[in-house]
């Protein structure tokens, strides 16, 4: 018999680092496991510690939100940005598969109005925008459109060019109702990045879509928000072509001055068309995808067609002859002819509960679908009321007296006076509650919030703001950078702007833009949070421009040359399925 030998075993079960030992290293504790593996790692040379390494990262990541059920993945990503649901979309399958759900880019483009065209509209293009004006004839540079300024003591500027008659309409910010003025701005950008076209019509590729590659009949909200940003680097890369509608003595178009213009869809067809009200004393309707005339509105006015409004079937226009003319685009006849004015009807708008007009003798009226009965007389200006604007049940006017006044539509009150808005007599407005978008003959551009007094405006010094702003409020409004006064914190430095070297004559107010005319013969775009310049369009017209027109590919201008210039940002790119 052999004595057991207490120096030595054979037996290797019970090692900790056997197979056999795993038992052992499961029944100590988490710290003493912890230090045991220490031991071993310390031991090791830095090469070995550079493999384990490797091979230990993948144990510690655990993708938490892949964890989660669909539904509390999908809520935590609708917090993000879609710059980031991009980012995630290059992590793993299951994240792209989760960043790529339509109910997320769905809820992005919601949220900045951006809508899917429905298959029935799929053929044709759809957009709704504003409206202009334009010139005379050589030798003629009176512009009716707008009226006759409160006396001013100053003589830095040509004493006719006050305020005039804005028109335009709203295309992407409100609902669809024909909101008083201007449409939706579309951004641009600066220094511009022109691409020239020799046509005489305009071509966009969103009206000139092939069958095939409009049709969309499932909607892909990913790829619409996309093809959106990609419209809006568009613009501020300055990146479009130019074309013209209409050039002067072209056949079948307008033989006199073009005063206002509205970009226009039709809802039973989603086609896009354009109205012009001329001097020559008619009001045409244009195909876009064509360039030619589809109709022509005449024989009820007897002087210059100076203001258009169409919503719903019906168009509205405004001429120098005191008459406001309502058609029926059904029968191409007129269905009322209103002559309460004393001169001039300078500016139309209506929606579907009333029309406003306003004139050359100084008052707004107000009138009620569907009768068109008489409703209000607004006759608080002291000088031509040049533009008018409905937003909101709200009804904004501006006038050469240098006032903007803001009145109740139902009861007629007036709500409040913004005397002084500018240096100038006003000449166009545009509103979109709360806030107000309003070109001058003192050369620049001004948008307020009617609830807060916050904005800016392009004239470079604070101190060149009108003294009745700071009687309106608590604080002073800066026109440089629209901070109020009485806040603390360190200034910013203001944004660039580089104002308009003429009267503004027309404005248009959009969700991130805003674009204006002068007579400067220049389009310019704005920022519309900051104010800042991002883009002047130059060399479309050899004339004063007298109306501004957008929606979310293109802008369309008017001017003294009898151009219908059409600065088209979405060459190239696929746009039959944005609804504009």
């Amino acid at each position: 018999m052999f004595l057991t030998d207490e120096g030595y075993t054979d037996d290797d079960l019970n090692s900790p680092l056997s197979p056999g030992g795993s038992s052992l290293i499961g029944s100590r504790s988490v710290q003493e496991r912890e230090e045991l593996a220490y031991s071993i790692l310390a031991s090791l040379p830095r090469s070995s510690l550079a493999v384990l390494q490797a091979r230990i990262a993948p144990l510690l990541k655990v993708d938490i939100v892949g964890l989660l059920p669909p539904e509390i993945a999908l809520h935590v990503f609708s917090y993000l940005p879609y710059q980031s649901l991009l980012t995630c979309t290059a992590v793993s399958r299951k994240w792209r598969a989760l960043a790529d759900d339509q109910s997320l880019w769905k809820t992005l483009c919601l949220s900045r109005k951006w809508e899917w065209r429905t298959p029935l509209q799929a053929f044709q293009l759809a957009s709704d925008s504003c409206p202009g004006h334009a010139p005379p004839n050589e030798g003629d540079w009176d512009d009716e459109g707008m009226g006759d300024e409160e006396d001013s003591s100053d003589d830095d500027m040509q004493p006719d060019d006050s305020g005039f008659a804005s028109t335009s309409m709203s295309m992407d910010v409100d609902p669809p109702l024909p909101s008083s003025s201007a449409s939706a701005v579309l951004p641009i950008g600066s220094p511009p990045r022109q691409v020239r076209s020799s046509r005489t019509r305009h071509s966009a590729p969103s009206v000139l879509q092939s069958a095939a590659a409009a049709f969309h009949l499932k909607p892909d909200y990913k790829l619409l928000h996309q093809t959106h940003v990609r419209l809006r680097n568009r613009f501020t890369a300055g990146s479009y072509t130019l074309s013209n509608l209409q050039t002067r003595g072209a056949p079948n178009s307008h033989t006199n001055t073009i005063y206002c213009l509205q970009l226009y869809t039709y809802p039973e067809t989603g086609t896009q068309v354009l109205f012009t009200g001329s001097k020559d004393r008619t009001i045409r309707e244009w195909d876009l995808s064509t360039g030619s005339v589809i109709r022509v509105l005449e024989g009820v006015h007897e002087s210059s067609v100076l203001s258009i409004c169409v919503h719903r079937g019906v168009l509205a226009s405004a001429s120098s002859d005191r008459c406001v003319v309502l058609w029926d685009l059904a029968t191409n006849q007129p269905i009322k002819v209103i002559k309460d004015h004393e001169d001039s009807v300078l500016c139309v708008r209506f929606d579907d509960r009333r029309l406003v007009s306003c004139s050359k003798d100084r008052t707004v009226r107000t009138y009620l679908f569907p009768d068109l009965t008489r409703q209000h007389v607004l006759s608080a200006h002291r000088a031509a009321v040049n533009a008018v604007a409905i937003s909101n049940n709200c009804i904004v006017s501006v006038s050469g007296d240098r006032s903007l006044r803001v009145w109740d539509a139902d009861t007629g009150a007036l709500l409040r006076t913004f005397e002084n808005h500018h240096r100038r007599g006003i000449a166009s407005v545009d509103f979109r509650h709360p806030y107000v978008l309003s070109g001058s003959s003192d050369k620049h551009v001004r948008l307020v919030d009617v609830t807060t007094l916050q904005g800016w405006s392009t004239s470079p010094s604070a101190d060149n703001k009108p003294p009745g702003v700071a009687e309106l409020g608590s604080g002073v409004v800066c026109e440089a950078c629209g901070s109020n006064a009485s806040a603390g914190g360190a200034s910013q430095p203001p944004p660039r702007r580089r104002a308009h070297e003429d009267l503004v004559r027309s404005v248009a107010l959009g969700s991130e833009f805003v674009v204006s005319g002068s007579y400067d013969f220049t389009v310019k775009v704005w920022d519309r949070q900051t104010g800042a310049l991002v883009a002047d369009l130059a060399g479309g017209h050899t004339g004063r421009i007298f109306c501004v027109g957008s929606d979310y590919t293109k802008i369309v201008s008017c001017g003294e040359d009898q151009r219908i210039c059409i600065w088209d940002f979405s060459h190239g790119v696929d746009t039959s399925f944005i609804k504009l």
